[in-house]
């Protein structure tokens, strides 16, 4: 039973004689981000709970985001509990909204340290003060070696998502005596104002209202089993036995315009971008955190980096940061180590996103191709994804992650505005100054070098190699016109081309394929012992050839990118095709059909037939005669031009 005595109520914070800051100075502590709203809750929410986790807790930090509303079952302790002093609606307008359906959205963290500390802000605290950083004190600073935070404001994202201003701040965690301690207050954020006071004074109002235990001279918070009483009845999710954490409930929160649904299938995008190093194990196999995002008791997964489209490009240079693939960038007036580079680059097939993944691409400015680098002090939470120059091919693209040394963290942390999205290294002085400015030349300097060559290039971990060639040489691709080949005629970017196959390079059946047999499966379908029949000038019968049908494209198959070259032949006739496959360096025209050593080649991934079936064979029969089109796909060569050209010959059933 609730203890009526300090039945929970509210409190309105007076402007005491030496001041006090008021409501809007504490809202407009972001500034203006650029970033919408929903975006610097993940971000600076998910900061808050990674700098609070718990050393203790062996698994990972889960975080969660919940949508709902406050269901029938606990309307009414909503209505009674929350209304209890509450200010009038012109200050506050908590009593007009709890008469309706009032929706909530609940960010949660487990496997935190929760809010411990002292609850009143004059308090001495011999270790964290996490309560009174987040629910009393204003701008304090990080507490945290390496923290993502730095400024205390994170949580004022949470009273700028509320159109009520308002939040309910339900956290276990260990007292000074060890114990397991549960805390529920209630905080706001509305407008500075005159009101009379109980004895009719005429008073000033700083616009910050507090609601919890009012039996002392300030408003503390439900303590222990009360808390728990009072969570229970408003139908807040109980922690475990031995579960430590956070849940904030936000009321009546701003979602951009969107349907509750659309905005959750947003956020479980957004974390994707945002927070996805978090995502990836570490070398000892552990997680650092997990993420959910629920909606009304539906699920919104949070896309896998490892697996999604281009997000699996930062993971990739994430991967290099650890191994001699990665690079250190260093400043050398004054000799400064800044941080460790990785770069990849690779072809890219688009794909159309969802509304919801395009609306955080849009967020992250990145689009159709990645010319990007994704910023991260040591506490891996991506600061911003800074544009490089663009590789001028729209199906190729490079990723790259810059990771700042311990040593510099300070300094990359000042530079960063409120919202923690930048580096601007006009807000320093000095070697600071110098050291972030220094940081972005040598990314520059970088993604240069890779753009011409001067960079490695991944390959796929599968049997399908990925190419990647240099977009300041990549050929302008042009589909056949003619017969035999195809012709260059300025189509779309690529690094492959389809080359002409003249006649007198066709192979005489002469004595080398006299009365070779080949088994193979024909075109249509039925199976026959096939013979090359020989060439004979005199004979006027149609002769072999291959028609290109539109351009060399890259395409994905299998979850790579490969490049397709469509193809017909015109006679009607039984033909065995094979391609021959060289590589051009760009710029030089060289063509080379012999690797170096060590150099990779491209290869024929197989024959895919109208209907879409891929057949890996070196060579294959088509019956021909009409516009059927057939497509040879092809793994391209890291960093080259890859030539394509299909060959046919005639085959004699036997």
């Amino acid at each position: 039973m609730t203890d009526l005595r300090i039945e929970p109520r509210w409190y309105s914070q007076p402007y005491p004689p030496e001041g006090a800051s008021a409501a809007e100075g504490i809202r407009n502590q972001l500034g203006r981000p650029e970033l919408d709203l929903l975006t610097v809750l993940v971000r600076e929410a998910a900061q808050n709970s990674w700098d609070a986790r718990d050393p203790r807790h062996g698994g990972p930090v889960r975080f969660g985001i919940d949508l709902g509303y406050v269901g029938p079952a606990h309307a009414d302790a909503w209505r009674r509990l929350l209304s209890n002093g509450a200010p009038s609606n012109e200050h506050l307008a908590l009593r007009r909204a709890l008469r309706s359906g009032i929706r909530i959205m609940t960010v949660s963290d487990r496997g935190t340290n929760g809010l411990g500390g002292p609850t009143r802000a004059h308090q001495i605290a011999r270790g964290r003060q996490d309560f009174i950083a987040f629910v009393r004190n204003v701008g304090e600073p990080r507490d945290t070696s390496l923290g993502g935070g730095t400024y205390g404001f994170g949580k004022a994202i949470f009273y700028l998502l509320s159109e009520l201003g308002t939040v309910l701040v339900h956290t276990r965690c260990r007292n000074e005596s060890g114990e397991l301690e549960t805390r529920l207050i209630g905080c706001a954020l509305a407008h500075s104002h005159r009101a009379v006071d109980a004895e009719g004074n005429e008073r000033r109002y700083t616009g910050r209202h507090w609601w919890g235990d009012a039996s002392g001279d300030v408003i503390d918070p439900l303590i222990g089993t009360h808390a728990d009483e009072i969570a229970r009845l408003l139908g807040l999710a109980p922690f475990g036995a031995e579960e430590t954490g956070t849940s904030v409930v936000v009321l009546e929160p701003h979602l951009d315009g969107m349907e509750a649904k659309e905005a959750a299938a947003y956020l479980a995008e957004t974390v994707s971008w945002h927070l996805w190093p978090k995502m990836l194990e570490r070398a000892d196999g552990t997680l650092p955190m997990q993420f959910s995002v629920t909606c009304e008791g539906r699920d919104f997964p949070v896309p896998d980096p490892r697996t999604t489209s281009p997000l699996n490009l930062f993971v990739d240079a994430y991967r290099q940061l650890a191994t001699d693939e990665g690079r250190t960038l260093s400043c050398q007036k004054p000799v400064r180590q800044l941080g460790r580079l990785g770069l990849v680059q690779r072809p890219l097939v688009p794909r159309e996103p969802s509304p919801a993944a395009r609306r955080a691409m849009e967020m992250v400015q990145i689009e159709r191709s990645v010319h990007h680098v994704a910023l991260m002090r040591p506490a891996e939470l991506v600061v911003t994804y800074w544009p490089g120059r663009e590789t001028g091919a729209e199906l190729l693209s490079y990723a790259g992650v810059f990771r700042a040394t311990e040593e510099m963290d300070a300094t990359y942390a000042e530079a960063e505005p409120p919202t923690h999205d930048a580096w601007n290294h006009h807000r320093l002085e000095g070697h600071d100054r110098t050291f972030v400015r220094t940081t972005f030349t040598r990314l520059k300097e970088a993604v240069d070098e890779l753009l011409q060559l001067g960079g490695g290039v991944r390959e796929g971990s599968a049997n399908v190699a990925l190419g990647a060639a240099s977009a300041r040489f990549s050929p302008l691709v042009g589909g056949a016109r003619g017969t035999g080949g195809a012709t260059d005629h300025g189509g779309a970017s690529s690094t492959g081309r389809a080359v002409a196959a003249p006649d007198d390079d066709e192979e005489p059946s002469g004595s080398r394929h006299a009365g070779h047999t080949d088994s193979r499966r024909k075109g249509r379908g039925s199976n026959a012992s096939e013979t090359l029949s020989p060439t004979d000038d005199t004979v006027r019968a149609p002769r072999p050839r291959v028609k290109y049908a539109g351009e060399t494209t890259y395409e994905e198959r299998f979850g790579h990118a490969v490049l397709v070259q469509a193809f017909t032949l015109p006679a009607p006739m039984l033909q065995r095709v094979r391609v021959d496959l060289a590589v051009a360096l760009p710029g030089t025209g060289n063509r080379e059909t012999d690797p170096p050593a060590g150099a990779a080649m491209p290869g024929l991934v197989g024959w895919e037939d109208p209907a879409g079936t891929l057949h890996a064979s070196p060579t294959f029969v088509i019956e021909g005669g009409d516009d059927t089109v057939w497509r040879a796909v092809v793994r391209p060569a890291p960093d080259t031009i890859t030539e394509i050209t299909v060959k046919t010959q005639a085959v004699t059933a036997s």
